[in-house]
């Protein structure tokens, strides 16, 4: 999975008044934990445009004060008027521990359902998988090479080498619809008979 390097400065107080100047200054207050202890910090919010805003999951290089740690975001919390980010948690990558990440999923190949005039529909954009950060992947691919009309791929249809999705099983990642062209013309030929 590929990471993206970010650096911050250590908060000096941590407070509401202290992380009102820092939003204020075009920073957003940070936290990192899960290692030997929590490290209080500030990154610039035009820094975090790139992991926020992005359809893509990466790692997260983070530079506080001279050390660097690999981890992940955890929780975002915006402002509920403007979308802007008030606070950023990371969680710190521990090479022996699996961790839980929302994942995008990349379609491959083509339907022969939607050849035929079948309309394909993405029900899950991304799915929750668990692994080591050695073996987290950067897209889960489901391919579509034998999908019709009228089926779907769940779930449990697919195999996973070196990490687990931990979605229901039942979940239906992708399917092919009948498309109203499609089911005209079948009844046009029933009709016609």
């Amino acid at each position: 999975m590929k990471t993206i390097a970010i650096s911050g400065s250590l908060r000096g107080n941590v407070g509401k008044r202290d992380a009102k100047e820092l939003r204020y200054e075009g920073k957003v207050p940070a936290v990192l934990y899960g290692g030997k202890g929590q490290t209080h910090f500030s990154v610039l919010a035009s820094d975090l445009k790139l992991l926020i805003f992005s359809s893509d999951v990466s790692f997260v290089g983070l530079e506080v004060d001279g050390v660097t740690t690999q981890a992940i975001i955890q929780d975002t919390q915006f402002h509920p008027l403007t979308d802007q980010v008030i606070h950023i948690d990371f969680l710190e990558l521990q090479v022996d521990k699996p961790i839980v990440m929302q994942i995008p999923v990349q379609l491959t190949g083509t339907s022969p359902g939607v050849k035929m005039g079948g309309k394909l529909f993405q029900k899950l954009r991304k799915l929750r998988v668990r692994a080591l950060p050695a073996d987290m992947p950067q897209y889960v691919q489901v391919s579509i090479n034998t999908l019709d009309v009228g089926h779907a791929v769940r779930v449990r249809d697919l195999d996973f080498k070196g990490y687990d999705v931990i979605n229901t099983p039942e979940d239906t990642i992708v399917s092919v619809t009948t498309s109203r062209a499609l089911r005209q013309a079948e009844q046009d030929a029933v009709k016609g008979k």
